[in-house]
């Protein structure tokens, strides 16, 4: 497969530009905020280290627990890229990246060799495939206008599903960069240790590590109607006090652990791997070629977004009042469109798996026009009556 065309690319390079977009804005309100006291709500004004999401106030009213919010992050919630873009680029996720990982994860079960390598491929490709089954509720989420009426259980369950299997992605791609390093760079010596047992071991620890990561999203409450509007939000706007002694922390680690560490594993092993390849002159170009699209996929698709948390945590609550929200709304989505690009990066790529692809689905046809055929034959026949009226 070769390189997304620029009309296929065009909502991603859109996202990413309006992304930009809202960085640059938010950095100018920082200053107004800093500056104007005259906001609605004086209690949002304080010291503490502030969350991704929309910092908000609790308000309760008839027992009911609410959040209130000040009316630019109340804009920012029916502002046309959160209802309209955003969705719309998890709708084209959905529809690509379903079943395109599921027919990769049949033919990997199915027709396969189960080597290492496809083992870890068969964890990617079911990672991948759990993140598109989750779309559908975040999907309708957006198009209802950030309203959330699916309860608190589901909210927390696809808040926690998301992040973790985008984040499993992330360390089931640098566990593939280490298994490509030990094939190429120590083909002799990793043999004793490289096989599949061994991968199936690892890719539980990963799977693992990746509930580890969500087990905090399960645990806090994620979704509280607004007082301003008859909306349910999930996960998009959390109480201030919350986030700066729990989410924060949170976060951090989360970026660390799950971004930053095997990012730079991958680097590693990737720039080895390349040096390796680079030798063995014009016959390994292709091979060059992949792994270098391998690793620049990741830097373009995960990196926005968890640098957007990092700059989001370099600034204190008084002067931050959820501005980087449609930014890291959209980097977020950005980061979701990889699991559409591994399938066809990964397996569809090679014309051995594209072959087997063919193979299966061309025996599933005959073999079903075959029991048509059967069964039409076992059939009594029709009556002189029968015929006639035909």
């Amino acid at each position: 497969m070769g390189l997304p065309s620029c009309s296929q690319s065009a909502p991603w390079m859109l996202l990413l530009c309006c992304s930009l977009e809202q960085l640059c804005v938010a950095s100018q309100d920082y200053d107004d905020y800093a500056v104007n006291s005259t906001d609605e709500h004086p209690g949002f004004l304080g010291d503490g280290l502030c969350p991704r999401a929309i910092p908000a106030e609790l308000v309760i009213q008839d027992n009911i627990t609410y959040l209130s919010l000040l009316k630019a992050p109340l804009a920012q919630l029916s502002s046309p890229i959160t209802v309209l873009l955003i969705p719309g680029l998890y709708t084209l996720v959905f529809l690509v990246g379903l079943p395109a990982n599921g027919l990769a994860l049949w033919v990997l079960a199915t027709r396969v060799e189960k080597l290492t390598s496809t083992v870890f491929l068969m964890n990617l490709a079911a990672a991948d495939l759990l993140l598109g089954l989750v779309l559908p509720l975040k999907i309708a989420y957006y198009f209802l206008g950030n309203h959330w009426p699916f309860g608190e259980g589901l909210c927390r369950f696809t808040t926690a599903a998301f992040y973790g299997n985008m984040y499993c992605s992330v360390l089931l791609l640098a566990c593939i960069s280490v298994d490509r390093y030990l094939a190429v760079v120590h083909p002799f010596s990793s043999r004793s240790f490289r096989s599949p047992a061994f991968a199936a071991c690892t890719c539980t620890a990963v799977w693992g590590a990746a509930a580890a990561f969500t087990l905090p999203l399960m645990l806090l409450r994620q979704s509280y109607p607004l007082v301003e509007a008859n909306i349910n939000l999930c996960h998009d706007a959390l109480p201030r006090y919350e986030e700066t002694q729990y989410y924060y922390h949170y976060f951090i680690c989360l970026i660390v652990v799950g971004f930053v560490g095997p990012l730079g594993v991958m680097l590693l092993s990737s720039v080895a791997v390349l040096q390796v390849l680079l030798r063995g002159g014009q016959r390994y170009a292709n091979a060059v070629k992949l792994t270098a699209l391998v690793l620049l996929t990741v830097v373009v698709f995960y990196t926005p977004s968890n640098v957007l948390l990092l700059v989001h945590y370099s600034h204190s609550c008084h002067r931050l009042h959820g501005d980087l929200y449609v930014a890291y709304m959209g980097s977020l989505a950005l980061s979701a469109c990889n699991s559409c690009l591994d399938p066809f990066i990964y397996y569809y790529v090679s014309e051995d798996f594209r072959a087997k692809v063919r193979g299966r689905l061309l025996r599933h046809r005959k073999h079903t026009i075959t029991s048509l055929k059967t069964s039409k034959e076992t059939l009594p026949p029709k009556s002189s009556r029968s015929q006639s009226l035909v």
